[in-house]
């Protein structure tokens, strides 16, 4: 079986989404990483969705969740009093399907769904932008991006925000501003219509 991209997903049944959107290279997981803690100290719940492009695996081969996942139990739950882990096999698919991890995030109740990867899903974005990878800036392109972060070596489309890519505190107010502004923000530039 072959996933494709769908055409939308259902934003107006979802928490806020932002999907990150980025080059490989521009520094996606270290900005998360410096905007989760802030984040949280604004009492926000944030859960993070990330796209892998390779073969994963967070279990330990030997370990009895390995052994069972590896025997065939779809899906391996692991629980303790500290954490939780689900893992699937899902070697029919050709893609992760963000709409059903969009549903499985949403039952815990988070303020903000931040999703890292899966830049050509129909979602809200904020861009981040080095010139120095020599890669073309993905706004002028792509309709979702609400605003873009870069060094000041940037101008994006009239209709999107620009940010300071080194400014992290206006980052996270920018991104802690977000589930305020959802869901009209939750359809792409250009658009008049409800989300989709």
């Amino acid at each position: 079986m072959t996933d494709a991209i769908p055409a939308s997903l259902d934003l107006s049944a979802s928490p806020a989404l932002l999907g990150i959107a980025a080059w490989s290279g521009t520094g996606k997981t270290t900005l998360l990483e410096q905007l989760l803690p802030a984040l949280r100290q604004r009492g926000l719940r944030v859960a993070v969705i990330k796209h892998a492009h390779h073969d994963f695996d967070v279990d330990k081969p030997g370990k009895d969740s390995h052994r069972l996942r590896q025997a065939g139990a779809t899906p391996m739950l692991v629980a303790s009093r500290a954490r939780i882990a689900l893992m699937m096999e899902t070697p029919e698919r050709a893609e992760a399907d963000l709409a059903e991890l969009i549903d499985m995030v949403s039952h815990q109740s988070p303020d903000l769904i931040l999703v890292e990867g899966f830049k050509a899903w129909p979602l809200p974005k904020l861009e981040l932008y080095r010139s120095e990878l020599g890669k073309p800036p993905l706004a002028a392109q792509d309709p979702w991006i609400k605003a873009v972060a870069s060094q000041g070596d940037l101008t994006p489309p009239a209709d999107v925000e620009h940010l300071d890519l080194d400014d992290v505190e206006a980052l996270v107010s920018w991104v802690a501003h977000w589930p305020a502004r959802w869901p009209q923000a939750g359809r792409p530039r250009g658009s008049s219509g409800a989300a989709t």
